[in-house]
């Protein structure tokens, strides 16, 4: 018998060490250390350190006074404005608007509104903070800004960096319906970044992660399965891998493993098995919390990388 395949971990310190030696500065409000730990990244490195700092749980006090000592530190701003995002988010919960109440409401719109004031001043001073622009386009969307000022804070960013991956895909979750948008100009969105990339890079995943958001809102089991059964979609889904993490030129950047579980998913969903065995390869055990919460979670995970080893081939 083969040996059990290794649970999958959603935890990004298995796949970025870099991530757990912040979670230890941070803990010892160390920083200095902290700093250093960003010196010399890109800005994708930085905004993935960006928001695992911010949702770091024990970090509320430690940048709040690093900020009051320098309210002009970009980093500190930045880092105390995705933390309040992040505390925001939690207290308002995953659930729809219907289940959401009223004091939980008021709470994640109080730390929206405290994180947006600590980002205007960052991206006044730093207009090319790509991490600081994605948070504020996540603020759009939680404080019901509208689709034109989303776009707008993603266009400010995109004038320095227009390939930003991680922007592109809090945008285009602004651009679907359940945010007040519609499907021509979600998947506009998405074929838009994905065709100004350059090969081998990350953003064609938010092609895959279009369709994906298409399915979940089809309302019944025979509809979603028509969707993936459909031509257009199994070979729009191939050739957006065929541009990022199929092609030759990939190499695991920062945010790898998220762009791998997004095709690995879409690709077992349209089973496209051979495709999808191959990003569960290159993931091993690790994966992210999305896409794999809309499909169970670990048991998603694993339920869909059995199959595509069985199907695809593992070796």
């Amino acid at each position: 018998m083969p040996a059990p395949l290794p649970a999958p971990t959603f935890d990004a310190g298995a796949a970025y060490p870099e991530v757990n030696d912040l979670r230890k500065a941070l803990d010892a409000a160390d920083w200095p250390a902290v700093r250093a730990l960003f010196a010399d990244r890109d800005h994708d490195g930085r905004t993935l350190l960006v928001r695992e700092a911010g949702d770091h749980c024990t970090t509320d006090a430690f940048l709040r006074r690093v900020h009051d000592e320098d309210p002009t530190d970009q980093l500190a701003g930045t880092l105390l404005g995705t933390h309040l995002i992040c505390a925001g988010w939690r207290i308002r919960s995953g659930a729809r608007a219907e289940h959401v109440s009223r004091s939980q409401f008021d709470q994640f719109h109080d730390h929206l509104r405290r994180a947006e004031q600590v980002l205007i001043d960052v991206t006044a001073r730093h207009p090319d903070d790509a991490a600081a622009w994605t948070q504020r386009i996540t603020l759009a969307r939680g404080l019901q800004l509208g689709q034109n000022e989303a776009r707008r804070r993603y266009d400010r960013l995109a004038q320095h960096h227009p390939h930003h991956a991680p922007a592109q895909a809090s945008l285009l979750q602004q651009f679907c319906p359940k945010w007040s948008g519609n499907w021509d100009r979600a998947f506009g969105f998405a074929r838009e970044c994905a065709d100004a990339a350059p090969d081998g890079s990350l953003n064609a995943v938010v092609v895959a992660e279009a369709h994906l958001e298409r399915w979940l809102d089809f309302d019944t089991a025979r509809e979603q399965s028509a969707y993936l059964r459909s031509e257009a979609v199994v070979n729009e889904i191939m050739r957006a891998g065929q541009r990022s993490v199929l092609h030759p030129d990939f190499v695991d950047r920062p945010g790898w493993v998220w762009v791998r579980s997004s095709f690995a998913l879409m690709f077992s969903l349209t089973e496209q098995w051979s495709a999808a065995a191959s990003q569960f390869r290159a993931l091993g055990n690790r994966g992210t919390s999305l896409p794999w919460a809309y499909v169970d979670d670990a048991e998603g995970f694993t339920k869909y990388r059995d199959k595509a080893y069985a199907k695809g081939g593992q070796s």
